[in-house]
């Protein structure tokens, strides 16, 4: 059963129609990345799979249960199974980068050892370093992301949705951002959706694997010849439909003209 469904979703805003028909699954411990220039629903689908927005017609399926027959307290208990990480982190300014982490699990009345224990683990995870006692309004924007994603994993989510996280960031902390995705997707097998624009954002994504060594060290490495990732897929929006849907093998030798000037194009698309 998917994680996620989409079948045959539509919406509209006034006369704009942003989703026509949109159909697609993603498996437990799958990442689906959604490709399209900006203004083509990405986030628009974030927003729909938590409930905050609802489709003008069709069916959203989380965990096999249709979220639009659902009442906002039967909803809260879904979205309990999700986090989401924004483009701008969306973090507490006024609290230090622990608090931060540690806000849902105070929420929750987990005993103060517990969440001790678990905000050092998740800071680890995310490769934070020694930045517990900061302000957000100290870190570099890349580094208040990926304290964005030790927030949104501190509780265990079962469903990670990831909204254009490395806009704005230089090469090497976009691909930080994205290896932190890949360490969740292949170490706690996490279903992910990750929204992007960005043509290294696809090919990191598509090329690299986590595993974790005999000593405890996570390892992150380029898939060869000899591996073939299953856990990654692909969705192209244009038109408010879904153009592609499949591997990056297929994505890269698809003979959609779109889709080629995509994955051939020598920039981004803005």
């Amino acid at each position: 059963m998917p994680k996620i469904e989409f079948r045959d979703v539509k919406l509209a805003f006034g006369d704009k129609i942003v989703l026509d028909g949109v159909t697609f699954g993603v498996e437990p411990g799958e990442m689906k990345v959604i490709l399209g220039q900006s203004g083509t629903g990405k986030s628009t689908i974030l927003r729909l799979i938590l409930g905050l927005l609802k489709p003008d017609s069709g069916q959203i399926f989380i965990n096999g249960e249709e979220i639009g027959r659902l009442r906002e307290e039967e909803l809260n208990l879904i979205r309990q199974k999700m986090s989401m990480v924004f483009q701008e982190g969306a973090l507490f300014d006024s609290l230090t980068v622990y608090e931060n982490i540690a806000y849902r699990p105070h929420e929750l009345s987990w005993p103060e050892e517990k969440i001790e224990r678990r905000v050092q683990e998740v800071m680890e995870f995310a490769d934070l370093g020694d930045v517990a006692d900061l302000l957000p309004g100290s870190l570099s924007g890349g580094t208040q992301r990926l304290v964005a994603i030790a927030r949104a994993i501190v509780d265990d989510p079962e469903i990670i949705l990831f909204d254009e996280p490395t806009v704005g960031l230089d090469p090497p902390t976009a691909r930080r951002l994205c290896e932190a995705a890949v360490r969740l997707r292949d170490l706690s097998n996490v279903t992910s959706m990750f929204v992007t624009h960005r043509l290294a954002d696809v090919r990191y994504l598509a090329s690299h694997y986590a595993v974790r060594g005999d000593d405890g060290r996570i390892e992150v490495r380029e898939e060869n010849n000899a591996l073939c990732l299953v856990n990654a897929k692909f969705i192209m929006i244009q038109g408010g439909k879904v153009v592609f849907d499949g591997t990056d093998e297929q994505l890269w030798t698809a003979e959609n003209t779109f889709l080629r000037d995509f994955v051939h194009g020598d920039e981004d698309p803005a």
